[in-house]
């Protein structure tokens, strides 16, 4: 399903569309300064941070796949001895329930809990994809326990029909500001940003701003060091997530 049909099917975001926007435009979208939260994120001084990713039809790849490989990436030495305690973040898929999805470009995603069985998550990744009212009424109801619940994309879309995002600053993929605007009254939408950071919820722009959204969440939790420790890692050389 193309990004065009996106709010007359609630389907998820695909690549395909993102040809629609002319480059000029493409290029000049993110010029604004970011709506930022100075406050940190506190990681347990042992354990893990738990990451519950999720999923349902037609979830684009890169929302999910790109914060997913950021926060599976990161190091922090100090943690521990052994890999297992340096790597503070463990991951999983949730789903409405356990049967196979179809991601953007036909990937199958066997997840791995449903939303009746999922451990608590500290934090949360809801990427552009098809709305269902059971992952919808698990959204509402753990994203009040979270660290933070993060959006990419469209994924915004999802907050909202959540009622996650009434009286709060957020923003989307650029192709939809004004049916954002339209669909959520009660939120105030920030244009041409990489993300937005409430307290509690932050939304990412369109697909590769998940992973500067994520790198951010690393350093709020970590700090700059180990949050560029982790581009480095990866090779990623956008500057999108310092501000």
């Amino acid at each position: 399903m193309h990004r065009r049909d996106f709010l007359v099917g609630s389907a998820a975001i695909s690549a395909a569309s993102l040809l629609s926007a002319t480059g000029t435009a493409a290029a000049k979208a993110f010029q604004s300064a970011p709506m930022i939260n100075d406050e940190p994120l506190v990681a347990p001084k042992k354990g893990k941070i738990i990451v519950a990713v999720a999923i349902a039809e037609g979830a684009t790849i890169i929302d999910f796949c790109g914060p997913w490989e950021v926060f599976q990436d990161v190091h922090v030495p100090e943690r521990g001895s052994s890999m297992d305690e340096i790597m503070p973040f463990r991951l999983y898929t949730v789903a409405r329930s356990m049967d196979p999805i179809t991601a953007s470009g036909g990937m199958k995603i066997m997840p791995n809990y449903s939303v009746d069985n999922a451990p608590k998550p500290d934090l949360v990744v809801v990427p552009a994809m098809q709305s269902n009212d059971q992952m919808l009424q698990w959204l509402a109801l753990v994203a009040p326990e979270t660290d933070l619940t993060m959006s990419v994309c469209t994924g915004a879309f999802q907050l909202g029909r959540a009622g996650l995002l009434d009286g709060l600053v957020a923003t989307t993929h650029h192709n939809f500001y004004d049916s954002f605007e339209d669909s959520f009254p009660d939120v105030t939408l920030k244009r041409g940003v990489r993300f937005v950071e409430n307290k509690r919820i932050s939304t990412a722009g369109g697909l590769t701003s998940g992973i500067d959204l994520a790198l951010r969440v690393v350093e709020r939790y970590f700090g700059r060091e180990i949050a560029q420790m982790t581009a480095d890692y990866m090779e990623y050389t956008s500057d999108g997530w310092k501000v």
